[in-house]
């Protein structure tokens, strides 16, 4: 199911995609309610994979001047606005490593011949009226992500994660729609509807207009400018 899944989303093509820029809008949610939306640019590049650590890059742009948003990278994370550049809280820094690492379009590209990569099938369901396999992705630490694949075209369309939530001492369950896939190029395809959730309450959501692949994103994009003040961190 796996290996028909990668061929489903773009096989080879899939495999050699570089980089990616999703454009689009961004709602963010709290308690169910719209606190936010913006215009969202988010840039990603593909590093050489490392077992067990997040090898990729990403830059999330919000705004049309592209002035304020994130950066993720291997020495960190930091909050950028025309004030600066702030490192983020380590919380926050661990939980974007953990969904990197267990997303399934990452390990599709970037994890399915690591070591201790393995996968288990739960067996086929009907998950809103669709039929589905239902798969376990497990890596050699024991994280798992459940992943459901349409049995109609093999295309994700949701996953689920348990995250221990330090406060309450318990797990939170966050969950992952896609919908409304386009091919972007080459094959490759991509959901342009991507929806998260934790404990049933609606986080986030981004409908792209563009996705565009294999743009040559350069390295300053994914580093802080020299220019750029340095802020406290958060606590």
């Amino acid at each position: 199911m796996v290996n028909e899944a990668l061929q489903a989303v773009g096989g080879k093509a899939y495999l050699a995609m570089e980089d990616r820029v999703e454009s689009g809008r961004a709602y963010s949610f709290f308690r169910q309610e719209l606190q936010g939306l913006s215009i969202a640019k988010i840039y990603t590049r593909y590093l050489t994979p490392v077992a067990g650590k997040p090898s990729v890059r990403e830059r999330q742009n919000f705004g049309k001047d592209d002035s304020s948003g994130v950066l993720f990278n291997q020495d960190g994370a930091w909050e950028i606005t025309f004030r600066g550049a702030r490192l983020m809280e380590p919380k926050r820094i661990e939980n974007w490593r953990d969904g990197t690492l267990r997303n399934v379009f990452y390990i599709l590209r970037q994890r399915l011949n690591e070591p201790g990569i393995d996968f288990y099938s739960r067996g086929s369901d009907l998950y809103e009226n669709l039929p589905v396999e239902i798969v376990d992705i497990t890596d050699a630490d024991g994280l798992t992500v459940t992943v459901y694949f349409s049995r109609t075209n093999k295309l994700p369309v949701r996953q689920v994660l348990k995250r221990r939530n330090p406060e309450y001492k318990d797990f939170d369950t966050e969950e992952t729609f896609f919908a409304k896939y386009r091919d972007v190029g080459g094959g490759v395809m991509w959901p342009f509807s991507i929806r998260r959730q934790r404990n049933g309450e609606k986080l986030y959501e981004i409908y792209s207009e563009s996705v565009q692949i294999n743009k040559n994103l350069l390295d300053d994009l994914f580093t802080l400018s020299a220019k750029l003040k340095i802020l406290p961190p958060a606590k």
